[in-house]
């Protein structure tokens, strides 16, 4: 079932990743370190972390099989940045400011279905009812997970919260965008922009920098659970589209409460069980998922990593890169087919009603 699926690996690795980051955040929080420039610190060290790996390519002379970030791609990361990485955390922590704990982690909860509203709504992504079912259980799941005994307080703060997971659904989608190119140079530059703001605007409003044990342990996190992470993310995007990528992802406050059971000693509770119930569930009824339809690709010019499979035959021209994988632009020419196939970067069609 997976081999034919490494999209759905990828998506539930990066929440894995993203999930694990959480309890380690919370170590951190606990040594009094702001959150604010945590989250400055966490973006920072994706940042740095992904500009080292990606410098380290080039001085071993490693091929890049990758298609680079280029002009046109520009605005759409522009969007990225703003929406998801500096609008989302600074709503975020203006929510916090005067919300409750109970409130806030179930509002966060709506990350996941901006996503799948915004993949389904605004993007067309297909879904089927089997997908709805699917995802309303793994969002259930996070609400059950995250529930401690009602939400209070509903006011501005929480308003900020919803808007802050409204920007993150936005910022899903349009990394969708962007998927077919180079995912650490996205990331990269993700994590260095908006960490340089968060930390900037942190330390204006008075937060004191960490001992350095602190400071280098946040970028650690940073770079693995948001910047290894988030390349992960950008592949799963590339195969499964925004809507399944956000349900599978929505398993992450799961994955991170199974890690606090491990680290903190927490009980195994009847609260967890049933949230674990419900995102099996949903996942279960997304891996069932067979969409297969007689459909016509339209021409197509475009670059990204690839390899000749049935959507890609096309001649090379001098200079293009031996070997496979491999990236360069390249035209496809109208085919129709029919075979099992998902909203990946070659079949983000239309449906019939």
């Amino acid at each position: 079932m997976f081999t034919h699926r490494p999209g759905v690996l990828l998506a539930i690795a990066s929440a894995a990743l993203f999930g694990a980051s959480t309890p380690f955040a919370k170590l951190l929080l606990g040594g009094g370190v702001s959150p604010w420039l945590l989250a400055g610190l966490l973006y920072l060290g994706s940042g740095l972390g992904l500009t080292l790996v990606h410098l380290a390519r080039g001085a071993l002379g490693v091929p890049a099989a990758e298609a680079p970030l280029r002009r046109a791609d520009l605005p759409w990361l522009g969007l990225v940045v703003l929406s998801g990485g500096i609008i989302g955390p600074l709503l975020l922590m203006l929510g916090l400011a005067t919300t409750a704990a109970s409130t806030s982690a179930l509002l966060l909860n709506l990350e996941g279905l901006a996503t799948m509203a915004i993949a389904w709504i605004v993007f067309r992504e297909n879904v089927d009812r089997r997908l709805l079912l699917g995802a309303a259980a793994i969002l259930a799941g996070a609400v059950v997970l995250s529930w401690q005994g009602g939400p209070t307080g509903l006011g501005l703060g929480a308003l900020a919260i919803a808007g802050a997971c409204l920007a993150w659904g936005i910022d899903n989608n349009l990394t969708r965008k962007l998927s077919a190119a180079d995912p650490v140079q996205i990331a990269l530059i993700k994590g260095l922009v908006a960490g340089a703001v968060n930390l900037t605007l942190a330390l204006a409003l008075g937060a004191q920098m960490p001992p350095l044990t602190a400071t280098l342990a946040a970028g650690l996190v940073g770079l693995l659970g948001y910047g290894v992470s988030l390349v992960m993310f950008v592949l799963a995007l590339r195969h499964l589209g925004a809507a399944r990528t956000g349900a599978y992802f929505s398993t992450a406050p799961f994955i991170g409460a199974g890690l606090a059971i491990a680290m903190f000693g927490e009980p195994i509770t009847m609260q967890l069980l049933a949230a674990s119930a419900l995102m099996i569930v949903g996942v279960v009824l997304h891996l069932m998922e067979a969409h297969e339809h007689p459909h016509t690709h339209e021409a197509l010019d475009h670059e990204h990593r690839h390899v000749h499979d049935a959507h890609h035959q096309h001649d090379h021209a001098p200079g293009d890169p031996p070997g496979e994988p491999h990236s360069h632009p390249h035209r496809h020419t109208p085919l129709t087919h029919t075979h099992p196939h998902y909203p990946d970067l070659h079949h983000r069609h239309g449906h019939g009603v």
